[in-house]
């Protein structure tokens, strides 16, 4: 019963009416405007504009069509879709969630069905009914829709649209989770090509790459050509129906040793790398491209693939690792700064205090204005690395990491490898985290050592993060 309980928790808002959801504003139910003659108040579409749209995707869903031919109808709606203003589409949204969801009253008799088997076979029986009862018509809606040339990309920017809606507006998360759920078998890793992106590639592939790198602005075509120059690599993930969006790349630096700072990586005028040398590969920058496929993880793939890819070509690498922005630092310390520096030394307090003109979060924060100017022995510096290890290394939320690319990279099986101070004084990395960042490591023989302690709710940290941690 457990089973299908929580089954039917998870799925409920896929069932036909959305019940429980609100209205926006004082506008009428969607059965009454389609029953209804004239146009009320603010209502995007009138009764008849309305029941149109309904008859053209239940054309669309039609099962007696083929797939094909349900995608030329579905070509005909992206059309309308496209010249629609938002509250059009809203009326869009409501009709596939309202007019084509399961029939509630089979889906509980499914359930019920299943919480009244006695034996395994009955289960069984009873939990393929329940499969075939949380099918809908709206499944089939969206897949043909998949179908026409560029009806994958319409979904997920579809969903984009979902997504960026407030939170008070739950009358839409059923479609939401439908799509999510449709999209995690779409965009199975399987089903994805891993290509690598270069100075050749077209350009408006290239385009895409400025246009959508999220860690680390490209701020010129001399930049971007920087960036895929010979001593580096550039590597998306892609989808057949979707074959000119990366749908997540990362950039990798060729190195010596673990690269400590952001600006040799983007200096312009500087020489490339002896790729005779190379032993490490630095993964710089890794930028998800499509809102819409949130929830969709791909991006420990893509990092497995990438190793794979460049120990075939690089035999002597041995060392993978990131440098990666800590963006939760400054807002965590500015919370919480003041319990993690109470747990410094007397002696450490007076320092800092002398230093900053306080022992606090606040005067720490204030303090670390200009971290390039700070030297190696400064109280403040030794502070805020003790913060930012406490952060990284220790602080959890229900036994994940708080940081995001923590979370991340961690989850993949990488380390907390090393900090390092002043490595993006950028507006972007001063503002998150006093422009320090972090080496996650990716020790291949430790991957499933690091998961099992993050699984126990540890942070797998080097000896050097280890040492930070204490005050």
């Amino acid at each position: 019963m457990g089973w299908a309980a929580d089954w039917i928790e998870q799925t409920k808002l896929w069932v036909r009416g959305a019940e429980g959801g609100k209205a926006d504003g004082q506008q009428r139910p969607l059965l009454q405007r389609l029953e209804a003659t004239l146009r009320r108040g603010q209502e995007a579409l009138s009764p008849r504009d309305l029941r149109r749209l309904l008859q053209d995707m239940q054309q669309v869903a039609d099962a007696a069509l083929s797939d094909v031919e349900g995608g030329r109808h579905a070509l005909v709606l992206m059309d309308w879709y496209a010249r629609a203003d938002a509250a059009a589409r809203k009326d869009f949204w409501l009709l596939a969630i309202e007019q084509f969801g399961p029939d509630a009253k089979a889906l509980q008799a499914a359930r019920d069905r299943y919480d009244r088997a006695g034996s395994d076979v009955e289960r069984s029986e009873a939990e393929m009914a329940l499969r075939r009862a949380l099918i809908s018509s709206r499944t089939r809606l969206l897949q043909r829709f998949a179908q026409p040339q560029g009806g994958m990309e319409f979904l997920v920017n579809m969903r984009a649209e979902l997504l960026a809606l407030p939170k008070a507006e739950q009358r839409y998360v059923a479609l939401d989770a439908e799509l999510e759920h449709l999209f995690s078998s779409w965009f199975d890793v399987a089903l994805l090509e891993l290509r690598s992106l270069n100075w050749d590639s077209p350009a408006s592939l290239l385009e895409k790459l400025i246009q959508y790198e999220a860690v680390h602005d490209i701020r010129s075509w001399a930049d971007l050509k920087n960036r895929l120059d010979s001593d580096r690599r550039c590597y998306g993930f892609f989808h057949p129906r979707m074959p000119n969006v990366p749908l997540i790349f990362v950039e990798v630096a060729l190195l010596d040793k673990l690269a400590g700072s952001m600006e040799p990586l983007l200096d312009e005028s500087a020489a490339a790398a002896n790729l005779a040398k190379a032993n490490t590969a630095i993964f710089y920058s890794i930028s998800n491209t499509q809102t819409g496929l949130k929830g969709v993880s791909f991006g420990d793939s893509l990092i497995k693939h990438v190793v794979e890819t460049l120990t075939q070509e690089f035999p002597k690498l041995k060392q993978f690792a990131t440098l990666s922005p800590i963006p939760g630092l400054r807002s965590w310390l500015g919370k919480h700064g003041d319990a993690a520096l109470a747990e410094l030394d007397e002696k450490q307090k007076a320092a800092l205090k002398q230093a900053a003109g306080g022992s606090d979060a606040a005067h720490l924060l204030a303090a670390l204005d200009d971290p390039a100017a700070l030297k190696d022995r400064s109280p403040v510096r030794a502070a805020a690395m003790f913060c930012a290890a406490r952060y990284l290394g220790r602080e959890t939320a229900k036994g994940r990491p708080l940081d995001a690319v923590a979370r991340f990279h961690l989850g993949n099986g990488a380390r907390v490898e090393r900090l390092n101070w002043a490595a993006d004084l950028s507006s972007k990395g001063l503002k998150q985290s006093m422009g320090l960042m972090v080496n996650y490591l990716y020790d291949l023989k430790r991957l499933d050592k690091h998961r099992s302690l993050l699984a126990q709710g540890k942070i797998p940290v080097s000896s050097e993060i280890e040492s930070l941690c204490k005050a």
